[in-house]
């Protein structure tokens, strides 16, 4: 027990003295001050000297004390010249005691003496001359600072900050947010100064950049330099410099990764299994993902493969070439920066020259036309699309339009949406049409029009990666989307059948106010258009398909009326009295209580099957009223069908506008409380009632000032000198179709080419299209990049 004692008094005795350096102070009452090399001020205090400003009074109000009463801990961060001046130390930056994280040790956290220099930080035993140095950390422009945060505080009473060195990681605590922010502030200056580290690899690129024009000094960097080259061995350290630190502090992922010089090294060890990998797709997968999520692991990655097709001992072997293959991959997806991409470029053109017409030669030419064209992807690609790039081949896309109709086209890792909309215009005969159409991501109950700079490959890859439903596929879809002019499509063309198949959409989606007696013929019109003459054999498809679903839901959904004498009472509480307790009646009154809402609860669940059996039966006498006009359109063709569906359809006179639902301000309330209809068409916007066919208010183009996105669901038009406000969840795609309008008319107007999609000067940008004040507006110049 007493030798016990002992040691406890031993690792204790310096932590009792601390108690002393917190009691009575205040975290605001100490100021420090960092003074850069170069001043110099006029009392002569050293240029790189802190200073501390005692406290002029206590935490209890009293004036401040003399030097002699300060703690020996508070008196340690004092710099006195005659003790620790310039003229001993001139490369003295800060010193002062911190807290440090012990691993491995039952004591967590221990109190050293911490200096930092021009060159490293360092802590000491103690704060006396001739102290024992502990510990050095080399502070270089790699190393990395975690500032102070409130969680940590909230956790352990300390404020943080994390030093990260090659070699070491120091964790510093301080009970004073001020002294933490100023140990912070003062390494990372440190650090702010420190040349920028290159590695051996990076030298010997700028070496090679530098003599690419003569071949036997580039063979003798080669051969004299065994880390360009290909090699069997592991990788210990990765080939670019890299900040030390953890990766939440570098890189923000939230995916599981470790630092990224770790990272680095793992993906060293993946590209020599693809060597022996029965399957190397999950590998390749799995390298493209990594880099996708790791921005600054592009230019290693391509560093490492030139390495491993470098000097390769067996060049010509399936083993080898799988380097080639996940480069090919690569090149496909992601751009290096200048620097590698010179370098990359020099090794292709090599390669090339040194094994002329092999399996090498290939890959090289094929990867120098990938880099001419990739951008950087949205996602990696899927396992059909690195099977093909393994192969050097194009990739089948299926892209289907109105109707059964559907088009095969060969695609490539760099195909846009907007090359796929002309070869499909080319296609189908309509590089003649005055409409503009677009390609749209599409399944049985959602679609969005897709970005004529978007990479069809990406589309696919994230259409293949989306859940299944039960009944509906997702799928790529060409159609309209502008219609400038309906009234002179032809009705033997297939626009024509363009125009019919989206007027349908609209109808079963309830988005053409129409009569009940109308809507039913348009359902009879439909059935002959696509089945023909009735007949009992006929397949009859269901009621959802021909009409809209809402039209027969609103016959049944409309609040029951309870009688007067079932509602509960909703008279206030006479003044004085107590409120009404929950369960009046006690534990009785309880169970009473709970009996009831049961009953409620049975008597809802019935309602609910009556409620649907009506809807049945509802539907049923919708569905014989149009099957019985059905037979009355018996000799119809499918020309006449459609044509007569369409001249329903026009009457309409918002008919060719697309609707979107928004919430819209109303002023006098202060609030998006009026639910209507925006109509986008080829002339104007206008404001609907849900269901109406009149329009509220149109606003022509030539009227609108501007219109853009104002927050992050609002949708701001400014005409003349009113401002509209809308709340929407289809900001994007308001905003993509009011710019292809603009677009489509400047082009009509001869002001732009004649092939038109979706994004040809329609991208899109938060904030506000200010437009002229002309009859008929055109749209501004939009920078290229979407939101």
């Amino acid at each position: 027990m007493p030798v016990q004692g002992f040691c406890w008094f031993l690792c204790c005795r310096q932590g009792f003295n601390l108690l002393g350096r917190d009691y009575g102070e205040k975290e605001e009452e100490e100021s420090f001050e960092l003074r850069n090399k170069e001043d110099l001020t006029c009392n002569g205090r050293g240029p790189l000297e802190v200073t501390l400003s005692q406290p002029t009074r206590t935490a209890n109000g009293t004036n401040g004390h003399s030097l002699s009463e300060v703690p020996d801990e508070m008196k340690s961060l004092i710099i006195e010249k005659s003790k620790m001046g310039l003229e001993e130390d001139p490369e003295l930056l800060v010193k002062g005691w911190l807290f440090r994280e012990v691993c491995g040790s039952w004591i967590k956290q221990r109190c050293y003496w911490f200096v930092l220099s021009l060159d490293s930080l360092d802590y000491y035993s103690s704060s006396e001359r001739g102290a024992r140095r502990l510990g050095t950390l080399v502070l270089t422009n790699l190393c990395s600072v975690i500032w102070p945060d409130k969680q940590t505080f909230k956790e352990t009473g300390y404020w943080s900050i994390t030093v990260y060195g090659r070699k070491h990681c120091y964790r510093l605590y301080t009970k004073h947010f001020n002294e933490a922010v100023h140990w912070a502030c003062a390494v990372q200056k440190v650090i702010d100064t420190k040349a920028p580290v290159e590695t051996p690899t990076q030298l010997l690129i700028r070496d090679i950049e530098e003599n690419k024009f003569n071949p036997e000094v580039v063979d003798n960097i080669y051969q004299h330099n065994p880390i360009l080259k290909h090699t069997q061995s592991p990788l210990y350290a990765p080939l670019l410099p890299f900040p030390y630190g953890s990766l939440e502090h570098t890189y923000h992922s939230g995916k599981g990764y470790a630092t990224v010089r770790e990272e680095a090294v793992k993906l060293f060890n993946c590209l020599q299994q693809l060597e022996s990998a029965r399957d190397p797709v999950p590998l390749i997968q799995g390298v493209l993902q990594t880099c996708l999520d790791l921005r600054p692991l592009r230019d290693e990655v391509y560093c490492q493969l030139v390495k491993q097709t470098s000097c390769t001992p067996q060049p010509h072997t399936a083993a080898h070439l799988r380097y080639w293959q996940l480069l090919t991959c690569m090149s496909c997806t992601f751009l290096p920066g200048p620097g590698v991409l010179k370098y990359l470029r020099f090794h292709l053109k090599r390669i090339q020259f040194q094994f002329p017409d092999s399996e090498m030669d290939n890959y090289a030419s094929f990867i120098g036309e990938a880099l001419e064209k990739t951008r950087c992807r949205e996602c990696v690609p899927s396992w059909e699309e690195i099977q093909v790039l393994m192969g050097r081949q194009e990739m089948l896309c299926t892209v289907h339009y109105p109707g059964p109709g559907s088009c095969q086209l060969h695609i490539s890792s760099h195909t846009t949406a907007n090359e796929v909309v002309r070869r499909m215009l080319e296609k189908l005969g309509l590089k003649e049409s005055r409409n503009t159409f677009s390609l749209f991501e599409q399944n049985a109950h959602w679609e969005r029009a897709v970005g004529g700079s978007t990479i069809i490959a990406d589309i696919l890859t994230s259409l293949s990666a989306k859940e299944p439903d039960s009944d509906s596929q997702w799928r790529l879809c060409f159609k309209l989307y502008c219609i400038l002019d309906a009234d002179t499509i032809s009705v033997d063309s297939i626009e024509y059948l363009f125009l019919f198949e989206q007027c349908h959409e609209m109808v079963v989606r309830g988005q053409l106010p129409a009569c009940e007696e109308d809507l039913q013929t348009l359902a009879a019109l439909r059935l002959q258009s696509v089945i023909g003459d009735f007949s009992t054999h006929s397949p009859c498809p269901p009621l959802d398909e021909l009409f809209p679903g809402h039209m027969v839901e609103a016959r049944l959904l409309m609040p029951p009326c309870a009688p007067p004498a079932l509602l509960p009472a909703t008279h206030p509480p006479a003044q004085g009295c107590p409120p009404p307790q929950r369960f009046p009646g006690g534990l009785l009154g309880g169970a009473l209580w709970n009996h009831t809402a049961t009953a409620a609860h049975k008597q809802k669940v019935e309602q609910d099957l009556r409620l649907r059996s009506r809807l049945k039966e509802e539907a049923a006498a919708i569905m014989s009223t149009v099957v019985e006009a059905w037979k009355g359109l018996a000799g119809y063709s499918r020309r006449d069908s459609m044509a007569a569906y369409l001249t329903i359809a026009r009457q309409w006179s918002g008919f060719g506008c697309t609707l979107y639902e928004v919430d819209f301000y109303i002023s006098s309330t202060g609030s998006f409380s009026q639910k209507l209809w925006l109509g986008v068409a080829a002339t104007c916007v206008s404001l609907y009632r849900q269901g109406e066919a009149e329009a509220l208010e149109s606003f022509p183009y030539g009227q609108i000032c501007s219109y853009g996105v104002s927050d992050s669901n609002t949708f701001k038009i400014t005409a003349g000198d009113r401002d509209l406000l809308f709340e929407t969840t289809k900001l994007t795609e308001i905003m993509q179709l009011m710019n292809a309008y603009f677009s489509a008319i400047r082009r009509q107007r001869g002001r732009g080419d004649d092939v038109v999609s979706i994004t040809e000067g329609t991208a899109i940008e938060v904030g506000f299209h200010h437009l002229p004040p002309t009859p008929t507006p055109t749209l501004l110049e939009l920078p290229s990049h979407p939101v």
